[in-house]
């Protein structure tokens, strides 16, 4: 008689209805009851067994679980990235294996354990879900970070590429310019020694480099110091030029970077370029210099507008 009243009071629990008195006790073994339906949640034992216990952290364990889905799902739309699979996670199991632990509270202990069973293996399912959409979402950011720096890198190169080309271009105008004054002076001196009998051959042009021939960072700052003027650049701007060349080279010019292979006072990449500027590029720190201001007056304008740039990027 004990069996069965305890078996109608767990049949109220679960349906919300007493069955018939009439009932058999093997109809109660064998019926299959639902849970009834409940406008509040109902609050666990103060004291509870293992099984409460058990049941708690599987329900704190689903709520983890349907956090994280709800969070990945929010970054991936928000990355705007595909991932190359649906960025979707099915909640639909465990969300119902949840519902009915939380409802089976009112039940004895004994009820508990395969629920929380289920609601156990549901959250494995959804955390391995959850694990698989943010490895792709950490896969498509990384390779859109790669495809980012590759269109910097090549964005830089094209640039430095055109400033070169420029600078090369403003120091072959200049031998130009220099070859053409040393001839004409060449031919006046002809004409003057004419009417002695005779003549002689026009003198070489200067070396590109010139400068004191004082290699050391003091002598080759003082060279470029006397250079600004050629390039329509006042004194304000020989401050910025220190500054920036004593970060890139401390104005020594045998200076080279093994990792980048930049060479020189100008930290010129690659070196040879400074050949558009002299022979002597490699020896000559005013050769160097010479290059080094066509570079800056191509791409930036003015030592100082290289020098800002330099402070805001790292590099110019």
């Amino acid at each position: 008689m004990g069996a069965l009243v305890v078996g109608v009071v767990a049949a109220a629990a679960l349906t919300g209805t007493v069955p018939a008195a009439t009932a058999s006790p093997a109809d109660l073994s064998t019926a299959t009851f639902s849970l009834a339906s409940a406008t509040t949640p109902v609050a666990l034992a103060a004291s509870a067994g293992p099984e409460i216990s058990e049941a708690r952290a599987a329900t704190a364990a689903a709520s983890t679980s349907l956090g994280a889905a709800t969070q990945v799902q929010g970054d991936i739309a928000a990355s705007g990235l595909d991932i190359g699979q649906p960025a979707t996670v099915d909640t639909t199991a465990l969300e119902a294996a949840t519902d009915r632990l939380e409802k089976a509270y009112v039940l004895p202990e004994t009820f508990l354990p395969a629920l929380t069973e289920n609601v156990t293996a549901a959250s494995a399912t959804v955390d391995q879900r959850v694990s698989e959409l943010r490895g792709g979402l950490d896969a498509a950011v990384a390779k859109k970070a790669e495809e980012e720096a590759a269109a910097e890198k090549a964005r830089q190169e094209a640039e430095a590429a055109a400033a070169a080309a420029a600078a090369e271009k403003a120091a072959a105008e200049q031998q130009a310019a220099k070859r053409s004054s040393s001839s004409n002076s060449g031919s006046s001196s002809s004409s003057n020694k004419s009417s002695g009998g005779g003549g002689t051959s026009s003198a070489p042009p200067a070396s590109s480099g010139g400068g004191s021939g004082d290699n050391s960072p003091a002598g080759a700052q003082a060279t470029a110091r006397g250079m600004l003027a050629g390039w329509g650049w006042g004194d304000d701007q020989f401050s910025c030029l220190v500054s920036l060349w004593n970060k890139e080279s401390g104005w020594n010019y045998k200076a080279y970077n093994a990792g980048s292979g930049a060479t020189g006072i100008p930290q010129a990449l690659p070196g040879s370029k400074m050949a558009s500027a002299g022979a002597d590029w490699q020896t000559n720190a005013a050769t160097q210099i010479a290059w080094g201001f066509g570079y800056i007056s191509g791409r930036y304008g003015t030592p100082c507008a290289a020098w800002g740039h330099s402070q805001s990027v790292g590099w110019y």
